[in-house]
């Protein structure tokens, strides 16, 4: 198996042995140790959280250990969701938090995530300082007197609490409903955290059937919620006569949804359908990234409001949502943003808001997708060899600069009858090329010209 280590403003991202190894995870956590020691009087305090892969807890101990040796304070926030870290960092005033998550990525891969004192990912600035201070390698490790202490608390209960005391969100309405419910954890913390929140919302045992729930870090299937990875579920969802079928990634930020009859329901619309629940109860814009669903405008439209788009990544949409003033942000990945609790993707709080919209609107999830805008979208990819990529999307830029053009993320090009997203990849020498048009194969067609076009 080949090394693999992924290194970008993000996090750290690799294979367990094979790249992402012990050394590293030691240089990489120091270097952001001495970021924030830098921006901290005293000893900075820092919530280290991850989810259920193998090799979780084993990388925790290495992080936490390197930050105590660091002069860093940790609180050990053990098995636990991406935001619910988020939530502990807001919580206790902490310079900072690290999850240990690959997300969506096969077991055998983890990462290191960063978030600042705000509980956000760190900005492109901020990451650089920290990769740059990596580059240095020039540490300082404390005295035997000054390593800092290790605290081990769970937030989970809180975080749920908070989702639970949300003005629009009515406990008891959604218990009286009596959904049935599956929930696909993908053996990660979801497979706890989301039925203690069903729980928590009155849903009785009976009416949540739970599959791949135990938290083994062994991924039942592929670990991105896309519908080819859920067919079983799906199925189960409609053996069942269940209501919903919810499904997470392994970290818990992103949600896809199953409605009633086992249809898939698509992750770009979990994000448009609690906007649609939103602004059913209160006014203000959205933020979402250029390659997400044009369905989100179509739903602002009837509703009076303003939609907002930033380039992609988490952290790129939270920015403009400061800008903007957003009450809900999102990206078609299935992540819901709730500046009520934090700035990052909360597929907890994104449950919440779907039943309540189901309660509000005495609607089932099938009628509430025929409800949305229907468009298809396709995903691909052009491989570039040693061709500039840069100078390939400016060829696109210019030969259609006559159209509603955005070039602050590669090249978006919005048409009447769709549009078509191109970007660089980090990672690998390809352009990817998202499109969307009125169906599937209309998507597939629109991309894949744009895909020769690139080339050309």
């Amino acid at each position: 198996m080949p090394r693999t280590l992924m290194v970008s403003i993000s996090g750290i991202r690799g294979i367990f042995g094979r790249g992402l190894d012990p050394l590293v995870l030691v240089r990489f956590v120091s270097a952001y140790a001495t970021w924030s020691r830098s921006r901290t009087p005293g000893m900075p305090v820092i919530v280290v959280g991850r989810d259920a892969r193998v090799t979780g807890e084993l990388c925790q101990s290495i992080v936490m250990s390197t930050l105590r040796s660091m002069g860093c304070n940790v609180i050990d926030a053990g098995l636990t969701a991406t935001p619910t870290v988020e939530m502990a960092v807001i919580k206790e005033g902490a310079a900072g938090g690290i999850v240990l998550s690959a997300s969506h990525n096969p077991a055998e891969w983890n990462a290191l995530k960063f978030l600042n004192s705000r509980g956000e990912f760190l900005s492109a600035a901020d990451g650089e300082e920290v990769m740059a201070e990596a580059e240095r390698g020039d540490f300082s490790y404390v005295a035997y007197d000054q390593i800092g202490e290790r605290d081990s608390r769970s937030y989970l209960d809180y975080h749920i609490d908070q989702v639970l005391g949300l003005p629009f969100i009515d406990p008891d309405l959604i218990a009286n409903r009596e959904f049935k419910v599956v929930v696909d954890g993908v053996n990660s913390v979801g497979g706890v955290a989301i039925p203690r929140l069903l729980r928590a919302l009155g849903l009785g045992e009976k009416n949540i059937v739970c599959v791949n729930c135990e938290p083994t870090g062994l991924l039942s299937h592929p670990a991105e919620p896309l519908p080819q990875n859920l067919i079983e579920t799906c199925q189960l969802v409609a053996d069942s006569g269940a209501d919903i079928g919810i499904v997470v990634d392994p970290d818990v930020d992103r949600l896809a949804l199953v409605q009633d009859g086992g249809e898939y329901f698509s992750e770009e619309l979990t994000q448009v359908a609690a906007a649609q629940f939103l602004w059913g109860v209160r006014s203000g814009p959205f933020v979402t990234n250029l390659s997400s669903s044009r369905a989100i405008d179509d739903v602002a439209a009837g509703f009076g409001m303003e939609v907002f788009r930033s380039a992609v990544g988490e952290i790129n949409v939270v920015e403009k949502m400061y800008e903007v003033g957003a009450i809900l942000g999102g990206e078609g990945n299935g992540g819901v943003i709730l500046p009520d609790l934090h700035h990052g993707r909360d597929a907890l709080v994104g449950v919440a808001m779907i039943l309540q919209h189901l309660v509000n609107r005495k609607t089932s999830m099938r009628e509430l997708k025929a409800d949305l805008p229907d468009y298809g979208m396709a995903k691909l990819k052009q491989a570039i060899g040693d061709l500039n990529p840069e100078d390939l999307l400016l060829k696109i830029a210019d030969r259609y600069s006559d159209e509603q053009i955005s070039t602050i993320d590669g090249v978006k090009i919005d048409f009447a009858e769709g549009w078509v997203h191109m970007r660089r990849s980090n990672t690998e020498p390809i352009i990817r090329v998202y499109a969307e048009a009125g169906s599937d194969e209309k998507a597939t067609a629109l991309g894949r010209r744009f895909m020769n076009e690139l080339i050309a």
